[in-house]
């Protein structure tokens, strides 16, 4: 028998493919650490208890407790008001929890529960945004791909975990629907598992299930997955989809698209595309549309060829009921989805993302407005980076946003806001687009990226930005 490490030795040949199939066996050694707890293996004897109130369910909750909480669509409401009864009622101190982008009332963050607990964003959303600004809660700034080894290496060992499932089916296996992500790793990891057994959850395939003899207690919640509908496309993003779909993304192309009304808006214009695949770590409403439509097929992908690889939904019901029982998806773990030697291997990988803020020299903000944290890092660098070093050397890293404002102020900058985050390094940037055009930045000096970047800002802008440019470099802005 081979071990991996023979394996490793055994592929290193000089030539791309035998490269490509070494990084992704060292991508599968990295991401799936051997000796995990494996949530899919049934316990032989063990059972879950029924709880039907907080007291039951979180009796073994001490101070100083770390929780992860099952975030997105599949954010356990129950289990989340639940835990902040008891723990305020028990006086319990320092309950630390950790989460991604959880959805509907998160009272944690409210101020008498300084004290008692302490939320820690790994990507944030709404419902904490006040708290990290006002001090009463932290974000971390961490690539969605890594989160997992903060679980997997104990980096942070949790208690708890909080989770949304499905009733168990004939063979005790519960689906995590909506939400795969980092929460495998969490549940991997937990010493103790409370899930909140939701009726209204998608059964989903790939790295979804658990079986139920792995989770310590359950509670019965009914409840609404939680919805985010789409804005609508204003007439700037509409002209950014036309620009990508009609001059960047080839029939063929293998499919990763960010959160917002800019990736929407390319989706929306693919529509006479061909053979498209999808590997993306979140799942919208519009895909399902390509899919009717026959535009994804995914019959070109090296990864789980024939399947759409994501890891989480935000979207309404009409994703949830696309996806309940569907082989034609595989929801993953976010470790292998987002892993940059994975994303390489697709045909014609094609990153796109939107972002707050772009310098003069190519600095990508995507996290904050200036000091205020808005999301977090999420997954965009992975799948730049992974499409900037695709196999077949026809990725396209793109980088997408209106040239203003809804104020009329130019998103393309002298300098970024002071405290502004910057998520994507200007060696990381390839393509920038806005509704004046593309800027290709790939290679280019400093004075270059200036006068592509002047080139797609809003036309009221660009001689305030050519002087500012001239100031920052010492040289006007050349394409040569």
């Amino acid at each position: 028998m081979i071990s991996a490490r023979t394996l490793v030795h055994k592929v290193l040949l000089p030539s791309s493919s035998n490269i490509a199939r070494t990084l992704h066996v060292s991508a599968v050694r990295k991401y799936y650490i051997e000796g995990s707890h494996e949530p899919f293996a049934p316990i032989p004897g063990r059972f879950p208890q029924w709880a039907t109130t907080g007291e039951q369910a979180f009796s073994r909750l001490t101070d100083g407790a770390k929780v992860f909480v099952h975030g997105g669509a599949a954010t356990p409401s129950l289990l989340v008001t639940e835990l902040h009864k008891y723990v305020m009622g028990k006086g319990i101190k320092n309950v630390q929890l950790f989460h991604i982008h959880t959805e509907g009332p998160f009272p944690f963050n409210d101020p008498e529960c300084v004290g008692h607990f302490r939320t820690n964003s790994l990507f944030t959303g709404r419902n904490c945004r006040e708290a990290i600004g006002a001090g009463r809660a932290d974000f971390t700034p961490i690539f969605l791909s890594e989160i997992p080894l903060l679980f997997r290496r104990k980096h942070v060992e949790l208690d708890l975990a909080i989770v949304s499932i499905t009733p168990p089916d004939k063979h005790g296996f519960c689906s995590l629907g909506p939400s795969v992500d980092v929460t495998r790793s969490a549940i991997q990891n937990a010493k103790f598992i409370v899930g909140q057994v939701n009726p209204n959850m998608p059964v989903t395939r790939g790295d979804a299930s658990i079986h139920v003899s792995n989770i310590s207690v359950l509670m019965h919640g009914p409840q609404p997955l939680h919805e985010l509908t789409a804005r609508k496309i204003s007439e700037a993003e509409n002209q950014i989809g036309k620009y990508i779909a009609e001059e960047l993304v080839p029939d063929g192309a293998t499919m990763q698209m960010g959160i917002g009304s800019i990736p929407d808006a390319v989706l929306s214009q693919l529509t006479n595309h061909k053979h498209l695949g999808v590997h993306t770590e979140m799942f919208s409403d519009r895909l399902v549309d390509l899919v009717k439509l026959g535009v994804i097929t995914n019959s070109m992908k090296k990864m789980r060829p024939g399947k759409i690889v994501t890891s989480f939904v935000i979207g309404t019901k009409k994703s949830f009921d696309f996806l309940d029982n569907n082989p034609f998806v595989d929801m993953c773990d976010i470790a292998w989805v987002n892993s940059p030697v994975i994303i390489a291997q697709n045909p014609r990988p094609m990153a796109i993302n939107s972002c707050i803020e772009v310098d003069l020299t190519g600095q990508v903000v995507s996290d904050s407005i200036g000091a205020r944290i808005y999301s977090g890092v999420g997954g965009q660098v992975d799948f730049i980076r992974g499409a900037a070093i695709s196999a077949d050397g026809e990725g396209k890293p793109i980088i997408a946003l209106p040239s203003t404002t809804g104020k009329g102020q130019s998103k393309i900058v002298p300098y970024l806001k002071p405290g502004g985050g910057i998520v994507t390094t200007r060696a990381h940037v390839h393509y920038i687009v806005t509704e004046w055009g593309i800027a290709y930045l790939f290679g280019r000096n400093l004075r270059q990226r200036a006068y592509s970047l002047i080139n797609i800002s809003h036309p009221d802008h660009r001689e305030a930005l050519e002087k500012a440019a001239f100031e920052r470099l010492k040289v006007m802005p050349s394409p040569d």
